[in-house]
């Protein structure tokens, strides 16, 4: 019985192992199947990389328009911005201690005489502005001796390579400080005579105005702008200034200046100056004024050598103003020495004259020496002694004066 039970168990088995082996239909069958599911594994793969390939394409571009953004302007990155926009100034402190040789108007006094600062923003590489806030003496509204006020506010656009435009508010393109006086730029203390009352440096318009270069080292500047208006008890030059604040503009005023610089530490400059009318038709027949005025700095080394002359032509309408008030004018040398990176001496004699076409006793003159201390490139204290020869019945001021100033951009 045991061996009939163990055969039959043999046979059972033999046969569930044939049963389970497939047959070739099958194999075949299974082989298929799998490679079906490979071919559409393989399809998901490539789907993928497509995608990811498809999204690293868009991170890409999204990239590249930020860095446009950026770079034109024209976004709301607050980076962008500040990137941008730049902030300086300048400032600078005097104390005048001198004595009246004519009479007792002497001058013992310390002033914060400037406090000015700039703020420029480029919009892209063609289009730029440019400003120029000051505080004159410190304190300024009803009865105090100060100024606020807006020295320079304009677009310069560049036409090419070499010509530039610009529109608003801006300084009269005229001598050596007017355009360039921030204090550790010049020596002396005070800006010299014949720049503030011949040249009446500051001196700003409003209009318009292009500029360039003609050719290597030759650059030039053109303006259209407002003009000086004086009132009808003045004559000194100094005094139209508008200063482009509710400005009559009844009559305007044109400006071209030549600069050569193709020498290194040279620079040769010429400027013409045409007013229509400097009462802006407060008068009854138009007062025209012609400037002219030349210019010439030079360094060398150690040496340096500045020299300016300026002088108006007024219409003769002027003398029932002010007699000898037609011809205004004045001029300056000053050689400088500079011993080292921070010390520099000067020695400065001006004229100058607003009734120069009278024939009178008007005339001033003054010698300057002293020396400026450089601190750092841009911060200056500033000391000179100045001797001054006025007309019998004016102020004659002689003594020193000290001074600070700096400036950064």
């Amino acid at each position: 019985m045991k061996k009939i039970t163990a055969g039959l168990a043999l046979g059972l088995m033999a046969s569930g192992v044939a049963a389970a082996t497939p047959s070739m239909e099958e194999m075949w069958a299974i082989i298929q199947q799998q490679q079906a599911e490979i071919a559409d594994l393989k399809q998901q793969l490539a789907t993928t990389d497509e995608t990811v390939q498809q999204t690293s394409e868009q991170v890409e571009a999204t990239a590249s328009m930020v860095e446009e953004t950026i770079a034109t302007g024209g976004g709301t990155l607050a980076s962008s911005w500040a990137e941008r926009t730049s902030l300086g100034g300048y400032a600078e402190m005097h104390y005048n201690n001198l004595e009246d040789q004519n009479s007792d108007g002497d001058k013992d006094e310390i002033d914060f005489h400037r406090f000015v600062l700039f703020l420029n923003h480029e919009f892209d590489e063609d289009t730029r502005f440019f400003s120029e806030l000051e505080l004159e003496h410190s304190l300024s509204g009803d009865g105090k001796p100060g100024e606020v006020e807006l020295e320079q506010a304009y677009i310069e656009h560049d036409l090419s390579n070499y010509h530039r435009l610009k529109a608003g508010l801006f300084l009269v393109p005229v001598g050596l400080l007017n355009e360039t006086h921030e204090p550790d730029t010049f020596y002396g203390v005070e800006r010299n005579n014949v720049e503030k009352n011949i040249i009446p440096t500051t001196w700003w318009e409003g209009g318009l105005g292009l500029s360039g270069e003609l050719m290597a080292g030759l650059n030039y500047d053109v303006a259209f702008t407002s003009g000086l208006k004086l009132d009808l008890d003045e004559f000194k030059i100094r005094d139209g200034r508008q200063k482009v604040a509710e400005a009559d503009a009844s009559k305007g005023a044109y400006t071209g200046s030549l600069a050569y610089t193709g020498i290194a530490g040279l620079e040769v400059g010429a400027t013409l100056h045409y007013q229509q009318d400097i009462y802006q038709g407060g008068l009854n027949d138009e007062v025209d004024a012609l400037l002219y005025s030349a210019h010439v700095a030079y360094a060398n080394g150690p040496f340096g050598l500045r020299a300016l002359v300026a002088n108006w032509d007024i219409d003769d309408a002027i003398e029932d103003v002010k007699a000898g008030a037609d011809n205004q004018q004045g001029w300056y040398i000053e050689p400088s020495w500079r011993l080292n990176r921070d010390f520099g001496f000067f020695a400065r004699y001006s004229e100058w004259d607003n009734q120069a076409g009278g024939g009178g006793d008007t005339e001033y003159g003054q010698w300057d020496l002293g020396m400026n201390y450089w601190l750092h490139e841009n911060v200056v204290f500033k000391f000179d002694y100045q001797i001054q020869d006025a007309p019998d019945d004016a102020q004659e001021l002689e003594g020193f004066n000290l001074g600070v100033g700096w400036s950064f951009r």
